[in-house]
């Protein structure tokens, strides 16, 4: 079926409607990893967005339960330039194009890719409408331009959990050797993953939480995870962090996490032209020298030059200069802007979680 793609600038682009009918918006945005379709999809932090993949062919490995990231699909919709008529892997139990009807997404390929990423990466990251049933450019191009954007859009309470949940994953209880509250801003399982068999007991709680709530059972730490939105849309939230943070728990965040925690701090954010989506993105670690390549997706970022003395950048991003991580000089709290959980994406800065068991280790044998 015939799809229109329009911006809100007046760009429109022609595609197929591969999967699902009708009419949806969106920021839309590109992403460079070459797979990882699924786990992008089902990534909370897309809330809200149109992802344009840039590699050419798109689901030709199909749909399994075990690279799930959450529950479902997040994202508002996928644009691929051919999507897989035949998914091949051993591993696959659907297709691409049936997973989105399941989930009523609009997938669309027979579209020029290279176009759309180099028309956002000119004039950045902006309002998008697809639509299989109005297929007036102008028309199309006006619902865009009135559709909601990101900007001071608060996401979060629309994916966060509605009731806190314990998660062991196979942890025994004889081998638990932290209890680690978790802020569910839009988490991955991955993260959870990781962090359970690295020995953690995890109790998540949703973003509604009261610090009480989620001090009540005397937490060794504080995790805080990635997520969708405006930072600067959540005060209750920044608010919730910053009491956390400052009891001395110590306290690590990932993406939003990040932003929570520069604005707590006193720091500011702001939306970025277009982003960093990606599996590519180099991060240059400031007290190593060591360059990690990492998994990306965040179109807002933590204004380096705003935060208090007490507060040191420690990780940069090669392409643009801008804040990938910090840390409190006196509290044990730190945080990167980037996935170190990857899926997708590599696995050089996996150690980080290791560094957060270890602040909790210290923390625990000090008697803090």
């Amino acid at each position: 079926m015939k799809a229109l793609i329009a911006l809100e600038d007046g760009t429109c682009f022609q595609g197929r409607a591969f999967s699902g009918t009708g009419e949806i918006s969106g920021e839309l945005v590109f992403n460079t990893s070459i797979t990882g379709y699924q786990e992008i999809l089902t990534d909370p932090s897309y809330a809200g967005q149109i992802v344009t993949m840039t590699y050419p062919l798109i689901g030709n490995y199909g749909i399994n339960e075990e690279d799930m990231e959450s529950s479902r699909p997040f994202a508002s919709g996928l644009v691929v330039g051919e999507c897989s008529r035949i998914p091949s892997n051993w591993r696959s139990q659907k297709s691409l194009p049936d997973f989105l009807a399941e989930n009523g997404l609009i997938g669309i390929d027979q579209v020029d890719t290279r176009a759309i990423t180099l028309h956002i990466r000119k004039r950045g990251a902006m309002k998008c409408m697809i639509s299989t049933k109005d297929l007036d450019p102008n028309s199309l191009a006006e619902k865009a331009r009135q559709s909601p954007g990101l900007l001071g859009r608060d996401l979060t309470t629309e994916v966060t959990i509605k009731n806190a949940f314990t998660w062991n994953g196979d942890l025994p209880e004889s081998q638990t050797r932290f209890r680690v509250a978790v802020l569910d801003c839009g988490l991955k399982f991955n993260q959870l993953r990781i962090l359970s068999n690295l020995g953690c007991r995890l109790d998540v709680f949703p973003t509604t939480s009261k610090t009480a709530e989620i001090l009540a059972g005397n937490p060794d730490g504080f995790f805080i995870s990635n997520g969708p939105g405006d930072p600067d849309a959540v005060p209750a939230v920044v608010s919730l962090v910053q009491e956390i943070a400052q009891s001395g728990v110590p306290t690590f965040g990932i993406y939003f996490g990040h932003q929570l925690l520069g604005l707590s701090f006193g720091g500011k954010t702001y939306k970025m032209k277009f982003g960093h989506r990606g599996g590519n993105q180099p991060v240059k670690d400031l007290a190593t020298g060591n360059i990690e390549i990492t998994s990306q997706n965040h179109g807002f970022c933590v204004d380096k030059d705003s935060l208090p003395e007490e507060v040191e950048t420690t990780h940069i991003n090669l392409n643009d200069g801008t804040s990938e991580g910090l840390r409190h000089r006196k509290l044990p709290v730190f945080s990167v802007q980037y996935h170190p959980e990857a899926a997708p994406g590599p696995n050089d800065a996996r150690h980080l979680f290791e560094r957060f068991t270890g602040m909790m280790a210290s923390h625990v044998h000090s008697g803090s």
